[in-house]
């Protein structure tokens, strides 16, 4: 497969792991890159051996650019994806899709639009542990899906740059929930499927700054079963964990004790070995192959503003002390 001549917008530290893994992959050539930082700029171009561009303007109207890894802040999403569509180019968009459902459908209608490739990075629900738990959902062998818990924590004490976007309300309305949590959210839709009604909850423990550190939703899913999330940038450690309970199975997963496995009649869980795979490899590997042959990326602009939907209704929820349905959110366009 041709490699996919790409340019990276927006120069931080998530744009290096992009690029880590676009290099661990022989299906990308990164061609230029662009940041407003000059500094940023020389240092990206030095570190992954590309040019420099001196404005996106500069990239867009390179005709040998296919491509843009888009890493700028939730907010400019829109139009930084707009601009790609007008000239051309796919979009590799990291999540979350953008700081408001509105924005989030609109940029989804203008990739459809433009008929583009638009692929939204979560890599979380490519790890081989839930990949393997979907496939026995799949399979039908846990039976009705009817519980799930789930945690996602990190320690950013003494961590945080008030100065970044990433740390600030304006930046990531809902704090935590919205920059880490929307990774489970997402899993969870795949696992259990879609979210009709969000309970949250949320408070600022531990962390500088005018958001959110800790965070807890409890979710009611479609078919009636009921997770309950949290996320946390105030814990004592990186933790992740997912339990996922059906009338047949039932499947058990974290950081530290991997996957385990629980037939009903069984008394105890059986490990599962599970390979560990290059999930964020994998979904830039898919968006090249969907610009190659015309496929659709898994996760589309669409499904990720309904995961942002889920959150904002938890957002709302915290808000408001009352239970919020989603559809509320998606009518509403928060």
């Amino acid at each position: 497969m041709k490699p996919l001549r790409v340019a990276v917008l927006g120069i931080g530290w998530w744009s290096d792991v992009l690029a880590d893994a676009c290099k661990r992959s022989d299906r990308f050539d990164i061609a230029t890159c662009y940041t407003r930082s000059p500094e940023k700029r020389a240092a990206f171009a030095k570190k992954y051996g590309c040019a420099q561009a001196e404005s996106y303007e500069a990239i867009l109207e390179d005709r040998s650019i296919e491509a843009i890894i888009n890493t700028t802040p939730n907010g400019v999403h829109l139009e930084t994806t707009r601009q790609a569509a007008d000239a051309g180019k796919h979009v590799f968009l990291d999540k979350p899709i953008a700081n408001t459902v509105a924005e989030g459908m609109e940029i989804a209608r203008i990739g459809k639009k433009a008929g583009i490739v638009l692929a939204l990075g979560y890599q979380r629900r490519r790890e081989s542990h839930f990949r393997w738990i979907k496939s026995e959902i799949d399979a039908g062998r846990f039976g009705k899906l009817v519980q799930a818990e789930a945690n996602i924590s990190r320690d950013r004490l003494g961590k945080i740059d008030l100065s970044s976007w990433r740390y600030q309300a304006s930046g990531m309305p809902g704090g935590v929930m919205l920059q880490i949590g929307i990774h489970y959210v997402d899993v969870l839709e795949m696992l259990m499927g879609k979210v009709k009604r969000v309970s949250g909850m949320s408070n600022q423990l531990v962390l500088p700054g005018d958001n959110p550190d800790v965070a807890n939703l409890i979710l009611e899913h479609e078919n009636g079963a009921i997770s309950n999330l949290t996320a946390s940038y105030a814990s004592a450690s990186e933790y992740y964990m997912m339990n996922i309970y059906g009338k047949e199975a039932s499947a058990y997963y974290d950081l530290f004790n991997g996957l385990r496995h629980l037939k009903r009649g069984e008394d105890k869980p059986k490990p599962v070995a599970t390979e560990k795979n290059d999930a964020i490899r994998e979904e830039l590997d898919e968006f090249v192959a969907c610009v190659r042959n015309g496929g659709s990326p898994e996760t589309d602009a669409f499904w990720a503003s309904r995961n942002l939907a889920v959150i904002k209704a938890g957002v709302r929820s915290a808000r408001e002390g009352r239970a919020v349905d989603v559809d509320e959110i998606l009518k509403s366009g928060e």
